[in-house]
Formats: structure tokens, C-alpha cells, sequence
């Protein structure tokens, strides 16, 4: 009996990678029958196909994976860092520049919160830079009503115990009063939903301001809110270890600066 695993990369992967939907996405348009490998309608995801297969998607070929990319944004408050919303709520992804590809975020950022958020074109890198076992270092700025002291914060540094869910310990820096709120510097390493909000509540500070500023070895540095910065193919190379596009002649790979992104609604 031969148990070895198909050759190739399942389908829904595959039409992801060309950049044409996301993989759920792909998921639904295979079942809904808008795909054909080889001729033939599948109705399944579970198939794994290689660059001997002819795949069309709504009748138009499926081109080679693009290559792996990695961007910047500046989040701006008041956007959501999902694709839909049954809201109706602005969202990262309708605000993106028109000549931006199809992206994925790394983690999130929730409505109230802004700053550093990364976007990349590649499932591989989003579950690298997401894997708790990484470690990556995320770093924010926090201002918080009141006037803590080390004492208030102490519990942070020694970790927590909300609702039963288990918080590692904080690297937290008072920076400065001003007025009746206190801006600090707050290291995570583990990104748990609204980790930093539901820290601070628990200490009894409410925090009126949150700024991620850096991910690992990306920083925010002077972008712009609402802007997007490509990271050049020998930097993603080097501190992910991963395939990136090649340099370009005459120095790096060229990273554009969208001052002014369009916004769009969908």
C-alpha cells in the first residue's frame, strides 16, 4: 500500500500564491465549480497539483507563484485588519494603494489601535513572523490615564492571570507624565487578542492611546499614517531566511513610499 503524500502543493495554495484570492477564498471559488485542472471542473480543494497542471480560474490561466514580499503600513485608528466587515467598518485592506497586490496582515491591530502593521503577499512568512515559538518582540507605545508608578506596573513585568488565560511578563518603561495621562514603553512577545488593553485594565489604568512602533526587526520609523513601505528583498532575506525577490541593478530593491494611499470603500 503506497501511503507517500501527493506530489505537489494543494490547489487552493496554489491559485493563492499566483496572487489571484486568498486560500479561502480560492476554497469557495473551487466548490462553487469556477475551477478547472487539466480540463476538468474540481469540486474539492483536496488536490494537490504541480507546475505540470493546466489551472484555470474563471476560464483564465493560473500564472507562476509571485514572489515573496514583505510591506510596512502605518495603520491609522479606525480601520479594522480584516478583509470584510459585516459592519460596514473601513478596513485596512480597502484603504490600501491601487497598485498594492493582494496581501495578508501579520497579526493584527484592533480599530482603536495604530502604528506598525506588516503585509505580505506570502502564507509562509505570515505564519513565520506569527509562530509564538519565533519570539518576535513587538513594541508599543502606551499612553494611559493616571499616574502610575513602578509599583502600578510591577505585576506586568511578573505576568499575569486574566480570566483564567495565562499572560507572559512585560518589559514595561515609564517614559513620562503629561497632564493627567502617562505615556510608557510596553514589549510583548506573544500578541494575544487586545493583550496590552486587558493588561492595563487589569492594573486599574485605562489605556486612551496604543502605538505599535516596531515587529521583531521592523520599525516604524517616520512613515507616514496611512503609508506603505516595501522591505527591500536583502533585508527580508536575511532576517527571515526566505527567498525574496532579486535586487534590482544599479542598488536594492525599489521600495515605494505612498504618501498619500487612495482610500477606497468596498
Amino acid at each position: 500500500m503506497d501511503n507517500k503524500t501527493p506530489k505537489g502543493d494543494r490547489i487552493a495554495k496554489v491559485i493563492a500564491r499566483a496572487g489571484i484570492a486568498s486560500r479561502r477564498e480560492a476554497e469557495r471559488m473551487i466548490n462553487a465549480g469556477l475551477v478547472k485542472v487539466n480540463g476538468d471542473v474540481i469540486t474539492s480543494p483536496a488536490l494537490n497539483v504541480t507546475p505540470a497542471d493546466a489551472i484555470l480560474v474563471n476560464d483564465k490561466p493560473v500564472g507562476a507563484p509571485e514572489p515573496a514580499r514583505l510591506w510596512l503600513y502605518h495603520k491609522p485608528t479606525g480601520l479594522i485588519t480584516t478583509e470584510r466587515d459585516d459592519k460596514g467598518r473601513d478596513t485596512v485592506f480597502a484603504s490600501l494603494p491601487d497598485d498594492m497586490p493582494r496581501v495578508v496582515s501579520v497579526g493584527r491591530l484592533d480599530i482603536n489601535s495604530e502604528g506598525l502593521l506588516l503585509l505580505t503577499n506570502d502564507g509562509g512568512i505570515k505564519r513565520k513572523l506569527e509562530l509564538p515559538s519565533t519570539g518576535w518582540l513587538r513594541k508599543y507605545r502606551v499612553r494611559v490615564n493616571g499616574r502610575p508608578s513602578d509599583n502600578t506596573v510591577a505585576p506586568l513585568r511578573k505576568g499575569l492571570v486574566i480570566d483564567g488565560e495565562k499572560f507572559q511578563p512585560m518589559e514595561v518603561h515609564l517614559d513620562r507624565q503629561q497632564g493627567a495621562n502617562a505615556w510608557l514603553t510596553v514589549s510583548i512577545r506573544e500578541g494575544k487578542n487586545r493583550e496590552i488593553r486587558r493588561a492595563m485594565e487589569d492594573i486599574g489604568l485605562n489605556v486612551n492611546r496604543l502605538i505599535r512602533v516596531s515587529y521583531g526587526p521592523f520599525r516604524l520609523g517616520d512613515l507616514k499614517a496611512g503609508a506603505v513601505e516595501e522591505i527591500k528583498a536583502r533585508v527580508l532575506r536575511d532576517q527571515l531566511g526566505m527567498e525574496a525577490p532579486p535586487e534590482k541593478s544599479g542598488g536594492g530593491t525599489a521600495t515605494k513610499k505612498h504618501k498619500r494611499p487612495v482610500r477606497k470603500r468596498r
